[in-house]
């Protein structure tokens, strides 16, 4: 019996999803007794198990990529998450609609990714209403434009979602994706659809360091990602991935959100 590695990539990437191997030990024990058991029956004397014969063996995929949600619609953004299994690509959509100026999150999000939130949607409205008649940026004074005044905030409320409700998630790396994904809503236009980001914000809008760089960036490379926005002050962290991981990504450091908006929005019409 010979399995081949495009097989191992998909028992890898859609029936697994732990740090370990147990599980992988598992389905290949599972593709081995399929095996023996046509064997048995005489139905082959031996097989050869590419990834077409993967779902066949084992049934419908258990875990399917976010990646898929992917789109160039207003309001979502891609974003990089550190979790127990590695880094994994999220996505933050939002809308708005008729209310009295809350900011409703769901997704099953932590406190720090909830206190995230509410920090990318004040950062947004003191740059758009403090600093509208200063600013040189074209998409702050679309957003002042859209925004209005407080009295246009008060009649609307924002609801920004993480899909995947039933994984719960948490951090604060996740505001520069919110912030964005908030952005985009309000301009009008679209996050660049190759791009992924992962950063903490504070409320005069500088980009903090983060930690998972490495394994955020290999889920990048695996959703095909060609341009990740990281903070300055994790340029340091590349020398720890290998060039396999670095071939094919290109990688922009940012301090604060407006250089971020440039490289993901600005120049998106």
């Amino acid at each position: 019996m010979k399995i081949k590695d495009d097989a191992l990539v998909t028992l890898i990437e859609s029936y697994t999803r732990e740090a370990g191997v147990r599980e992988l030990e598992r389905q290949i024990a599972a593709l081995c007794r399929a095996t023996a058991a046509e064997i048995a029956e005489n139905k082959r004397k031996s097989a050869t198990v590419g990834s077409t014969q993967v779902a066949k063996i084992l049934g419908p995929l258990q875990y399917e990529s976010e990646v898929a949600l992917r789109t160039s619609t207003p309001g979502v953004a891609t974003g990089l998450a550190y979790t127990p299994v590695g880094g994994e690509v999220l996505f933050v959509e939002s809308t708005r609609l008729p209310g009295s100026g809350q900011l409703i999150l769901t997704g099953q999000l932590g406190d720090v990714m909830k206190e995230s939130a509410q920090t990318a949607w004040s950062v947004l409205k003191s740059l758009a209403l403090t600093d509208m008649k200063n600013t040189k940026s074209e998409l702050i004074r679309q957003l002042a434009q859209t925004l209005g005044d407080t009295k246009t905030i008060g009649k609307q409320d924002l609801h920004v979602h993480v899909p995947a409700g039933a994984v719960p998630k948490d951090g604060p790396s996740a505001g520069l994706a919110i912030y964005t994904s908030i952005a985009s809503l309000l301009s009008g236009r679209s996050v660049r659809p190759d791009l992924a980001m992962t950063g903490e914000i504070t409320l005069r809008g500088l980009v903090l360091p983060i930690g998972g760089v490495k394994e955020k960036v290999l889920a990048a490379k695996q959703a095909g990602i060609r341009t990740v926005i990281l903070p300055e002050r994790n340029r340091k962290n590349l020398v720890d991935l290998p060039k396999d991981a670095l071939r094919g990504i290109k990688f922009e450091f940012v301090r604060h959100v407006d250089k971020a908006m440039k490289i993901a929005l600005e120049n998106n019409r």
